[in-house]
């Protein structure tokens, strides 16, 4: 398993991703992030890790922090009953992170697939992108090439929606 910022950029480099980094203080809120990475012109995301009521279905939806994102609404869209927030112990398990710290670069620690992977189709499209390497006392900004080089690397199929706003 891959857990610290060393490993997933030298992975990254290995696969020839080309990404910019920004370091600063821990950042829990997309406001806070907002505030301490500079303006990159890159999509700032938010990753959400959600599990279904028994625990059998994981999924990471990656939106942009400016997406509010209606958990009812986006388990009907995508099919799945009863989504709510997986588990600190769920997120180490599945990503390799700690609460605050889930990023798409997690899914490197997803061997088994087990985590179904949606993207708000704003983020899709975005030519480059926002996403901590493992912890969130860093950001990396990846192209929207790169971003599709590692998640063809990990094997991970990516669904692309645009997000029901839909009240529950």
């Amino acid at each position: 398993m891959i857990t610290d910022q060393a490993a997933i950029e030298q992975l990254l480099g290995q696969l020839r991703i080309v990404y910019e980094r920004h370091e600063h203080a821990p950042v829990f809120t997309c406001e806070e992030a907002e505030r301490a990475v500079p303006d990159t012109g890159a999509v700032q995301t938010k990753n959400l890790f959600l599990r279904d009521k028994r625990g059998r279905r994981h999924v990471l939806l990656v939106t942009t922090c400016a997406t509010v994102v209606n958990v009812k609404a986006f388990a009907r869209q995508v099919g799945i009953d009863n989504l709510s927030f997986a588990s600190s112990e769920r997120l180490m398990r599945y990503l390799g992170v700690t609460p605050g710290s889930v990023t798409v670069l997690g899914l490197i620690n997803d061997t088994e697939h087990a985590v179904e992977v949606f993207v708000d189709d704003t983020v899709w499209r975005a030519p480059r992108v926002h996403a901590h390497p493992l912890a969130n006392s860093a950001t990396l900004v990846l192209t929207h090439e790169g971003l599709e080089q590692f998640l063809q690397h990990t094997g991970h199929t990516t669904r692309v929606l645009t997000l029901d706003t839909a009240s529950p």
